[in-house]
């Protein structure tokens, strides 16, 4: 069955801080916890799944590789608990949060509604857009990696202003709305008391200043659209249809807004002599009927050159002769797929009259004609 995607399971998007997953995965959490919905397997594998994802997001290495990789940049099997019960959940919340269910830690925390201490920065401006690309591989470049230069055009930062959209450090003035401060406070009663809300302003988006005389370059933007030459190191191993994140490589943001990212889709052509499945290499080898009767020594291609293969005398048709390590390199890890020659007897379709008394004579010898008959 195919792995949900993380970002997806906690309902955050790719760029989402710490806290961000922290607020979507307690949320989930006090949804779907056992003590919560009792004898429900659904939500049981609920919230199994929410803990594998926020585990894998949570940490910064694992989720470098995720974003990378996607799930296949976490095969090697010691990059994330895959829970089998809520049990193994509970057992391994010292290693998720660094302390134990029940005791003083972060999930107490997240269950009663507290706060880590730490408060969430605001980010000026406006966030960048993403960007996609799709890279094209022969499966000799997938088999040892390679790099790619591609062309994009997207938003690049503004020389003349640096980003900031104003002409000059001048160029600002502070809000009115927000007096400066870059939060809207509004203040509501109820009979439980005095509440007050506080929000980023819309006006300035935080920042406390607005533009007062916009950089005759980007017409106070921040931005300029330009073509970009981007290198792309592609890993050896990478399957059809894969993807790597590259972040901060997209579309820049708006007044100083952080740059979105780039988004490489890897395609795989066909290839003209294997078929890959998963790491390994299917080759179609024809012989000869007296090849494959008597044995021979042939020479085949393989994804780095060619290489001899001894074909046994009587190997049956439709038989596998495996060459180890002659495959795709395994991703994230050591070793390599194998290459796997698939044995054909060659049938001709034309034979000229000798060729047709001959075959008639060995039809009619007792190891070669048919036993079945």
């Amino acid at each position: 069955m195919n792995k949900r995607d993380y970002y997806e399971i906690l309902g955050v998007a790719k760029n989402a801080s710490e806290d961000e997953l922290k607020k979507a995965y307690r949320k989930l959490a006090m949804k779907y916890h056992p003590d919560k919905n009792p004898g429900n397997k659904e939500a049981e594998e609920s919230f199994k799944e929410a803990a594998e994802a926020y585990e894998v997001l949570s940490n910064d290495e694992k989720r470098a590789k995720y974003d990378r990789f996607g799930h296949n940049g976490l095969r090697g099997g010691q990059d994330f608990h895959s829970y089998q019960n809520v049990n193994d959940i509970f057992s391994n919340f010292s290693d998720i949060f660094g302390g134990g269910f029940g005791g003083s830690s972060i999930f107490d925390d997240l269950f009663s509604g507290g706060s880590s201490g730490r408060s969430r920065q605001q980010q000026s401006g406006t966030p960048g857009s993403d960007l996609k690309v799709t890279i094209k591989l022969t499966l000799e470049e997938i088999a040892s990696g390679t790099t790619k230069t591609v062309k994009i055009k997207k938003y690049d930062q503004c020389s003349d202003c640096s980003g900031t959209g104003a002409n000059s450090s001048s160029g600002f003035k502070s809000c009115t709305v927000c007096n400066g401060s870059g939060e809207v406070r509004e203040v509501s009663r109820s009979i439980f008391g005095q509440f007050v809300n506080i929000s980023v302003c819309s006006n300035c988006r935080g920042t406390g200043k607005i533009i007062s005389d916009p950089c005759k370059t980007c017409s106070g933007d921040g931005r300029s659209y330009k073509e970009s030459k981007v290198k792309v190191n592609v890993p050896a191993g990478v399957n059809n249809n894969s993807y790597m994140t590259m972040r901060g490589e997209g579309n820049a943001g708006k007044n100083g807004g952080r740059s979105g990212d780039i988004i490489v889709v890897f395609h795989e052509e066909e290839h003209p002599y294997f078929v890959r499945e998963g790491d390994d290499l299917i080759y179609d080898l024809f012989l000869t009927f007296p090849e494959i009767v008597m044995g021979t020594s042939v020479e085949i291609p393989t994804i780095t050159g060619r290489a001899n293969l001894k074909v046994e005398s009587g190997t049956q048709h439709g038989k596998f002769l495996k060459m180890r390590g002659k495959g795709i390199q395994h991703l994230n890890q050591h070793g390599s797929g194998d290459q796997l020659v698939r044995i054909n007897i060659h049938v001709p379709t034309k034979v000229n009259s000798k060729e047709k008394d001959l075959l008639k004579e060995l039809g009619k010898m007792p190891n070669i004609g048919n036993p079945n008959r």
